[in-house]
């Protein structure tokens, strides 16, 4: 990913939102683009124009955090497009040799696996930054099932998204899960634009999906903190779901997410059920030869 290039599309877009009513601009009518011009911009965040001219033409580099500020509120960003800029501005600023890499691939703690396992009513999971399942507890296992089918490996789940068929039926909001998923890669690659992984992934992605790169190609950034999933399980059908998102400092770029449903609602049921199913299959999977029924072992 070019830095300069990265960053003068994110300010052109965020700029083409903004229209001049929105900013208070009168006599903002018969435009040829839509949005703000730059010399508009420059106005509201009190720069000269030549100096926003360079920011817009990908150079952060020496920007105070007093100008991007300037610049977030005269472009009207929200939280995670104002984090997003000032990432893309340490980016640029960051020099090669100060770049740390990784020794080995983090291992999933003891501790953490025990912490998941410890919950047996709601599916818990772990995902890093590239939308790898890296830990997982056995209700989030058979939630996830299609995906850690289909995800590749490690199980991936924009992989799945963008490049599994199937994701359309387990994810009723398709287009929005996308929408979602792009957003949140696009923050993850402002923070870390050297991550090699990441960068592979998003390069797979829009090689093998048009939804992916045109996605891609807006530059949308959000977080994702907490929300509602809705999933179509193969075995229990519809469920709504209510989601908290947690990070784990102890692991940078780790963040764990717990899905409930509403106590008495069809989800709760359905949630009880898969519960009560992944049990049975779990049961049945460390069971002896010996213990199976007689019908399981092939036999008359």
């Amino acid at each position: 990913m070019d830095s300069r290039t990265e960053v003068r599309d994110f300010l052109r877009t965020r700029r083409a939102k903004v229209t001049p009513e929105q900013a208070g601009i009168v006599g903002g009518s018969r435009r040829r683009v839509p949005g703000l011009r730059r010399e508009e911009v420059a106005l509201l965040a009190n720069v000269s124009v030549d100096y926003y001219a360079r920011l817009e033409r990908g150079d952060l580099s020496g920007a105070s955090d007093e100008i991007l500020d300037s610049i977030a509120r005269a472009l009207q960003l929200d939280e995670a497009e104002a984090t997003h800029l000032f990432d893309l501005a340490r980016a640029a600023q960051r020099q090669p040799a100060t770049r740390r890499r990784p020794s080995s691939k983090p291992q999933v703690r003891a501790s953490l696996q025990r912490l998941l396992d410890a919950v047996t009513d709601a599916p818990v999971w772990v995902r890093n930054e590239r939308m790898d399942f890296v830990a997982m507890n056995a209700l989030g296992r058979a939630l996830y099932a299609p995906v850690l089918e289909g995800g590749g490996t490690p199980p991936n789940n924009a992989r799945f998204l963008f490049l599994d068929p199937a994701a359309q039926e387990f994810y009723p909001d398709w287009k929005k899960n996308m929408d979602e998923v792009v957003a949140t890669l696009r923050g993850y690659a402002g923070r870390n634009p050297h991550n090699k992984g990441l960068t592979d992934l998003i390069g797979e992605l829009a090689a093998g999906s048009k939804d992916f790169s045109t996605r891609w190609a807006a530059h949308d950034v959000r977080f994702h903190r907490t929300g509602i999933k809705r999933i179509h399980h193969p075995v229990v059908g519809d469920l709504e779901l209510d989601y908290e998102a947690m990070e784990l400092p102890a692991n940078p770029g780790w963040t764990m997410f717990a899905y409930t449903a509403l106590p008495g609602s069809p989800s709760d049921e359905r949630l009880r059920l898969l519960a009560s199913w992944a049990a049975t299959n779990v049961q049945a999977e460390t069971r002896t030869p010996e213990e199976l029924p007689t019908d399981s072992r092939g036999e008359a």
